[in-house]
C-alpha cells in the first residue's frame, strides 16, 4: 500500500466547508474481517510508511478494537474521525426471512412505495439487470448520466466514475461474473442506479444514486428493495451469495435493509508532528461544535429543513 492525498474535511451533512490535505495510507476492512476478527483480537496490519506520508486511515475498524489499534500505531496521534454500524444483510436467510426482520410498518411502506412507482410507469415496475460485460457498457452509460445529476457526486465527489482504471476494473469483473447492476427506470427515463462488486460471496454496496428530479418517489429505495429481491434468489438454495455489505457509515436506508450491523469507526493514525497535532486539535474542535449543533437542530425538530438546507 502506498499513502495517497487524503482531504480530512471539515463538513456538515454533505457540504465540505474546508479540508486539509494529508497524504494517508488507507487500510479498510473488509466486512469479513470485521465480523470475525473481532473474535479473536486480529488487527489490521500496518504497512510500512513512505518518508513522506503523514499516517494511515484505518476504515471500519471494530469499536472493541480500538485501544489495541491505538497502542499498535506505536506513538502515533490517533484521532476517531467517526462512528457507526457497519450493517449488512445475511443473504442465507432466504428472501422471505429476511422479509420477516422488517418491522410490519417498513415492510407495507416499501409495498406502498413500489406501487407509486409502478403507478408511474403503467403498472408495472421497470428494473433492468445487467452482469456481462456487453450488459455493462449498457449500464454504465445510462448510470453515469443519472450520477452526474446525484448529490454524491455533485457535493461528495463520490458519483459513479468513469475513468479508463475503472472501467478496466468493471468489465475485468463483469467477465469473472463478479459485478451486478441495476436500473429503475420511471415513466420510460432513467430514475436510479445501483453498482455492486462481489468479492468473495460478499456483495457490496459501492455507487448509488438517483435523479433528484424523482425524489418524491423515493427511486432507490425501490431499487434496493428489487436488488435484494434478485439477490436472495441468486444466494438461496445452496449458491454462492453469503452478504449484502452496506460499507462505511450510517444511514436509515441501511438499517431498514440490514439483518445485522458492528459498531465501527475510522481511526487516524498520524506521525507526532507539531503540524499534525494542530490538525487533530483544529478537527476534533470542528466535529464537537457541529455535533452539537446538530443536536441542537434536532431539539427544535428543524432537522427535515436542514438536510434539505444543506443538499441545497
Amino acid at each position: 500500500m502506498t499513502a495517497a492525498p487524503l482531504p480530512l474535511r471539515f463538513q456538515i451533512g454533505a457540504r465540505t466547508l474546508a479540508s486539509i490535505q494529508r497524504r494517508m495510507v488507507r487500510v479498510p476492512m473488509a466486512l469479513e474481517d470485521v465480523l470475525d476478527g473481532i473474535q479473536d483480537g486480529r488487527l489490521p496490519a500496518l504497512p510500512p510508511l513512505d518518508r513522506d506520508a503523514h499516517g494511515y486511515q484505518i476504515t471500519s475498524l471494530p469499536e472493541a478494537s480500538r485501544d489495541a489499534m491505538m497502542r499498535a500505531g506505536g506513538g502515533m496521534i490517533a484521532f476517531v474521525r467517526q462512528r457507526y454500524t457497519r450493517y449488512y444483510a445475511d443473504l442465507a436467510i432466504g428472501h422471505d426471512g429476511w422479509l420477516a426482520t422488517m418491522s410490519p410498518n417498513a415492510r407495507s411502506g416499501m409495498k406502498r412505495k413500489a406501487k407509486k412507482v409502478a403507478a408511474a410507469s403503467g403498472g408495472t415496475l421497470d428494473v433492468r439487470r445487467f452482469r456481462t460485460p456487453d450488459d455493462m457498457t449498457v449500464f454504465h452509460e445510462v448510470a453515469r448520466r443519472i450520477s452526474a445529476r446525484t448529490y454524491q457526486e455533485k457535493l461528495l465527489g463520490s458519483g459513479l466514475p468513469d475513468d479508463a482504471a475503472f472501467l478496466r476494473q468493471m468489465y475485468s469483473m463483469a467477465a469473472a461474473d463478479a459485478v451486478r447492476g441495476w436500473l429503475l427506470y420511471i415513466a420510460g427515463e432513467p430514475a436510479a442506479y445501483l453498482y455492486c462488486p462481489v468479492v468473495n460471496g460478499t456483495v457490496r454496496y459501492e455507487y448509488v444514486g438517483h435523479d433528484p428530479v424523482f425524489n418524491e418517489l423515493s427511486p432507490g429505495s425501490v431499487l434496493q428493495m428489487e436488488a435484494m429481491r434478485d439477490l436472495y434468489a441468486e444466494g438461496g438454495a445452496g449458491g454462492e451469495l453469503k452478504r449484502f455489505d452496506f460499507t462505511e457509515g450510517e444511514g436509515q436506508h441501511k438499517r431498514q435493509f440490514a439483518t445485522g450491523g458492528m459498531a465501527c469507526l475510522d481511526l487516524l493514525l498520524l506521525r507526532p508532528s507539531l503540524v499534525n497535532r494542530l490538525t487533530i486539535v483544529a478537527l476534533g474542535s470542528f466535529d464537537r461544535t457541529t455535533a452539537l449543533g446538530k443536536k441542537t437542530v434536532q431539539k427544535l425538530g428543524l432537522g427535515s429543513l436542514a438536510k434539505k438546507l444543506r443538499r441545497a
